[in-house]
């Protein structure tokens, strides 16, 4: 459901987070390798979040990405989605029709509505530190 670009956003995020848990700023070839994402891709990617405020860019020798651990709790998982893809996610027809709406439906518009809705409502309340917390507890992974 998510462009590809977000779903590294969001893996991104989640790393940084868990690394600024444990008081650590991360490098942007750490992230790329840890979301598995070229290094390019990811620095725009991360530039984006950076400008949205939802991550911490620091310059310099001792610099990288983090986040404010007291703010994980209050960065929205939407937040993310918003940065990178917009609210398109919930408006887009599922077999990808301009033509799609309320007016003018597709033969799955129906069906695929509740899953955007509930998409959605997934998203606005599921906070950062809700995803960071399994990430440094052990019981969730990025990748395999």
């Amino acid at each position: 459901m998510f462009s590809k670009a977000c779903e590294y956003a969001i893996r991104a995020t989640i790393f940084i987070a868990a690394r600024s848990v444990e008081g650590k700023r991360t490098s942007l070839k750490e992230i790329s390798r840890e979301v598995d994402s070229p290094v390019a891709f990811t620095a725009k990617t991360l530039q984006k979040l950076s400008k949205s405020g939802i991550i911490l860019s620091t310059k310099g020798a001792h610099g990288g990405f983090n986040i404010d651990p007291t703010q994980m709790s209050a960065i929205k998982v939407s937040q993310i989605v918003m940065a990178i893809d917009g609210d398109m996610v919930y408006k887009r027809c599922s077999l990808g029709l301009d033509s799609c709406s309320e007016d003018h439906p597709c033969p799955f518009h129906a069906r695929f509505k509740p899953v955007r809705q509930d998409l959605q409502n997934i998203v606005e309340n599921t906070s950062l530190l809700d995803l960071t917390s399994g990430l440094v507890s052990g019981s969730t992974f990025l990748k395999v």
